[in-house]
């Protein structure tokens, strides 16, 4: 690309914003050149008005800039939202409403039928139902949305299944205390604990599984016919969501056909070399341990999904362990990767 694209980023104060600042720091195709946030921090240097929370320092060429009000004005035309689910809807609609191509990060709009729901190594072509969008909303911009930190981890972990034909899912997770935020849960809690609710989180993960493991059809996606059943758990472990899972599939193939597909398993990122994506974005661990969040989360620029344990399930076909980066792969690395497909159909021209 001769000449980076200029993005934004609201919400950039808070964890997820912060994630975005740092996964998009040095990027060959996005300069961030926006933030915003509350009006409460509108105005201030991006240095002054947040408390950075993450690894390291905050990028110097980002602590200068003024942070400016969630509402469409001077904004690039691509923004990444980090915005809180309490005041995403209205903000993310005006923005699109206004031309803005919004790659959102948030909750709110990713059941919505027009919407798409997006894993470019999945569901790719479900790009084609924005025309639809615009159309029936009268906007000249549009709204594409990641899915949920542990939704991606499964999806992405049935992604290579998908050809045999998946009929049942059971999914319980071991979720890291990074998913919940900055304060995010009290130490007396999770602590040498386990945390057996996470609000709204087994609905997202049945729900949005269906809609991306779906087909398009027309200006339509219909979900794929499987039943997910999800149990959530918060762990005390700091990055990377684990998910058991267990899975009934229509073909009945054997452990080596598997095995070939997960080895095998590539999407349009990797046909197409965009720059976040990793060289296989599910990778299967023969070790009898693994995978494991201390070991395995940050390899890959915590964009590829782990896999291990594959065997045999007395009650379904097959059970396997898969771990993936929640605030990477499962939150600003995963709309980052949305933008360059976007960018690579033409869709930022």
């Amino acid at each position: 690309m001769e000449q980076r694209i200029e993005v934004g980023v609201l919400g950039a104060t808070g964890m997820v914003g912060q994630h975005f600042v740092k996964f998009l720091q040095n990027h060959p195709w996005f300069e961030l050149k926006w933030v915003g946030a509350s009006d409460r921090s509108a105005g201030k240097k991006y240095g002054e008005a947040t408390s950075w929370r993450l690894d390291g320092v905050m990028p110097e060429n980002v602590s200068g800039l003024t942070v400016e009000e969630s509402k469409p004005g001077n904004a690039p035309r691509l923004l990444f939202s980090a915005m809180d689910a309490s005041v995403a809807t209205e903000i993310e609609r005006a923005f699109a409403e206004a031309g803005h191509v919004v790659v959102s990060n948030s909750r709110n709009h990713r059941m919505e039928p027009d919407v798409p729901l997006l894993v470019p190594e999945i569901n790719a072509d479900h790009l084609r139902i924005v025309p639809a969008q615009q159309r029936r909303r009268g906007w000249k911009g549009q709204i594409v949305t990641n899915p949920n930190c542990s939704t991606i981890v499964l999806t992405l972990g049935l992604a290579p299944f998908k050809q045999f034909g998946i009929q049942r899912v059971l999914a319980t997770t071991m979720q890291a205390i990074s998913g919940a935020g900055y304060p995010g849960v009290a130490s007396m809690d999770i602590n040498g604990n386990v945390i057996p609710f996470i609000g709204g989180e087994e609905e997202k993960m049945q729900q949005e599984t269906q809609k991306i493991l779906g087909e398009i059809g027309g200006d339509e996606i219909r979900h794929l016919d499987a039943r997910v059943s999800a149990h959530c758990n918060r762990v005390p472990v700091v990055d990377g969501h684990m998910v058991a899972t267990s899975v009934e599939l229509r073909d009945k193939p054997d452990e080596a056909a598997i095995l070939e597909a997960i080895s095998n398993f590539r999407g349009v990122p990797q046909e197409r070399n965009l720059p976040s994506a990793p060289a296989r974005p599910v990778v299967y661990l023969e070790q009898k341990d693994r995978p494991q969040p201390r070991r395995d989360v940050e390899r890959e620029r915590g964009m590829t999904v782990f896999i291990g344990r594959l065997r045999s399930c007395p009650v379904l076909d097959f059970k396997f362990m898969a771990l993936g980066h929640n605030t990477v792969r499962g939150a600003a690395g995963a709309a980052v990767l949305n933008a360059e497909l976007m960018c690579s159909e033409g869709m930022l021209d």
